[in-house]
């Protein structure tokens, strides 16, 4: 007996219109690659550098963290929504996203 086949429909495309504030990510530090001791216990938190100059260093929470995602090739952009909602988004998908207003 063949197998049942599934109905497939493509899901609705949507645009974005939402304005943002974001930050291209220079480096990532990891709280438990700062310090190296043995047996150390770590929040899973991170400190956000940025590539554009005069903005400080971010400690982003280990939720922030976990949805980081292939961060060793593209170290992407941190995102800010309209409701302070805090966000990671790769590289790409943000620039065919946004534009600089």
């Amino acid at each position: 007996m063949p197998p049942k086949e599934i109905a497939s429909t493509e899901m609705p495309k949507y645009k974005s219109h939402k304005e943002v504030w974001a930050l291209k990510i220079k480096s990532i530090e990891l709280d438990a690659d700062l310090d190296k001791k043995p047996n150390k216990v770590t929040d899973g938190s991170a400190i956000l550098s940025f590539k554009e100059n005069g903005y400080a260093q971010i400690k982003v929470d280990h939720d922030f963290v976990r949805r980081m995602k292939n961060t060793d090739d593209d170290l992407g952009y941190y995102v800010v929504y309209d409701d302070g909602y805090k966000s990671w988004s790769p590289t790409k998908a943000f620039e065919e996203g946004y534009t600089r207003i």
